[in-house]
């Protein structure tokens, strides 16, 4: 079987995977959920004029001196509405964010008048006299100067953050429409894994996968559901992906099990109750990867040296996850690097481990074994090797990720 590209397991995937549903989220909870539809304003933002400063609310055709006197014939605190309007000569007290009284058009801060008794709880003056002459609008937040009604203020697909939530409290919206968090299942399988505070043993390794790629998942906005370990046994492995399909999880993600191995059942399993869309890519590392269906649910087999699960995923499951989230996915953005030193590969892609530094000069975390996870820790970077390529000279610019 002719191995399949990059690029073309890519978009296999991406065509199999399906978006979550959608449900109203309360705000306060909402961060980082997806926005299932546009959020259009209802109302003009802010929807009254109000005053950007405290200071004194008059009309501007009043101060065409550069010293004037007014009367102060009321007093508007935030939250406030104005009893009375101005006329001429008259001003009023006024706080920021408080509405304009009618007939203002104009605000001059405190510090620019001889009311000089500034404390909580001081009254207003009977007078104000203003140290210049100020121009309509001065410190005057007009209706509708931020959003006017109608107007979409966030488009669908948009991932929420804390600006955006407070922007959905100022508009008033309390529950907001969002797509639903995709559960992804994840589980291990070999003999040799034992849980983390397991002592070693002759022939044993802790079990690494889960714990980076639930970290993963949840880093791409899923949320990881662990099912632990499957033995090297047919009936092992088919019982963890049975109970995954129980639970309705949105992804089915094993680590190990889908090489050519006389005990890697995963790959036999998936195909007795589902299909196999392929299962190996011309990628290092990550060779063994399997991607299809159980019982309806996509699944992906990642191979089970740490090193090809983490690259995989960010390769592969990265993008299905935001597919599956209602975001757009986009291809990951690549910054052009200067290599310090001949570096060679395969011939297949190739996501080396690197450090990049400042200047953009790149070298390699030492050996690039798929199981060499330290190399990983180490490295700010991922080279990025086309297909084809088995050498690249020092000095020479190649594409990286950097992670």
């Amino acid at each position: 079987m002719n191995l399949l590209s990059v690029r073309e397991a890519q978009e296999r995937i991406l065509q199999k995977v399906q978006t979550v549903g959608q449900t109203k989220f309360p705000l306060e909870h909402a961060t980082r959920r997806v926005l299932a539809k546009d959020i259009r304003a209802a109302a003009d933002l802010p929807s009254f004029d109000n005053s950007s400063m405290d200071g004194f609310a008059l009309r501007s055709q009043d101060t065409s001196a550069s010293r004037v006197t007014l009367r102060v014939v009321a007093d508007v605190a935030a939250g406030a509405a104005p009893t009375r309007s101005l006329g001429p000569h008259e001003a009023a007290r006024i706080m920021t964010g408080a509405p304009l009284p009618p007939g203002a058009d104009a605000v001059i801060p405190v510090e620019e008048t001889d009311f000089t008794e500034r404390g909580a709880g001081v009254p207003a003056p009977a007078q104000v006299t203003l140290t210049r002459k100020v121009d309509a609008g001065e410190n005057v937040r007009t209706r509708g100067s931020d959003l006017r009604a109608g107007e979409t203020v966030l488009a669908k697909r948009h991932r929420l953050r804390a600006q955006d939530l407070g922007l959905l409290a100022m508009l008033g919206i309390a529950n907001v429409p969002v797509y639903n968090i995709p559960r992804i299942a994840i589980l291990s399988s070999g003999d040799e894994l034992i849980p983390v505070d397991a002592p070693l043993t002759e022939g044993k390794i802790h079990d690494s996968n889960s714990y980076a790629l639930a970290v993963q998942i949840q880093d791409a906005g899923a949320e990881p559901v662990r099912l632990g370990v499957a033995r090297d046994e047919r009936a092992a492995v088919e019982s963890l992906l049975d109970r995954a399909a129980d639970m309705a999880v949105d992804l089915i993600l094993t680590s190990a099990g889908v090489s050519v191995g006389a005990f890697d059942f995963v790959k036999e399993v998936v195909e007795s109750k589902g299909n196999l869309n392929f299962w190996r890519v011309n990628m290092r590392p990550g060779k063994p990867l399997a991607f299809g269906d159980y019982r309806g649910i996509p699944f992906v087999g990642l191979p089970g040296n740490p090193v090809s699960a983490f690259v995989t995923f960010e390769v592969f499951v990265r993008p299905a996850i935001e597919k599956l989230s209602g975001l757009e996915p986009r291809p990951r953005q690549r910054t052009t690097v200067r290599l310090a030193e001949a570096i060679e590969s395969d011939g297949r892609e190739s996501y080396l481990r690197a450090v990049v530094n400042e200047e953009g000069i790149a070298r390699l975390t030492g050996h690039q074994g798929s199981g060499n996870l330290f190399s990983l820790v180490q490295a700010n970077a991922l080279l990025i090797i086309p297909a084809g390529v088995k050498s690249r000279p020092a000095s020479s610019e190649v594409e990286a990720w950097l992670i």
